[in-house]
């Protein structure tokens, strides 16, 4: 009678208790995160003073954009907060 295949044994590795894993990132220092919130909260208040000033009849987009740049920034900034 024809002897079958016999299955692959296993490789003789050990076993790992910890395997390699990634090496985590450094944390933000502790003053990202507020510097990045008062962008936020800055870009807020000029956008607020744009609508403002001069009783409403002095709008500026310039100064719009700018406040909108700045939370922008604010939020680009903070998705790098670890």
């Amino acid at each position: 009678m024809p002897k079958s295949k016999s299955r692959k044994k296993p490789s003789k590795q050990r076993y790992n208790l910890h395997p390699h894993r990634k090496q985590r990132s450094k944390a933000s220092p502790k003053w990202f995160a507020p510097v990045m919130v008062a962008l936020m909260t800055v870009g807020v208040a000029i956008i607020v003073w744009n609508f403002f000033r001069a009783g409403g009849q002095g709008f500026d987009p310039g100064v719009m954009w700018l406040g909108l740049g700045l939370i922008a920034a604010g939020f680009f900034g903070i998705s790098f907060w670890k």
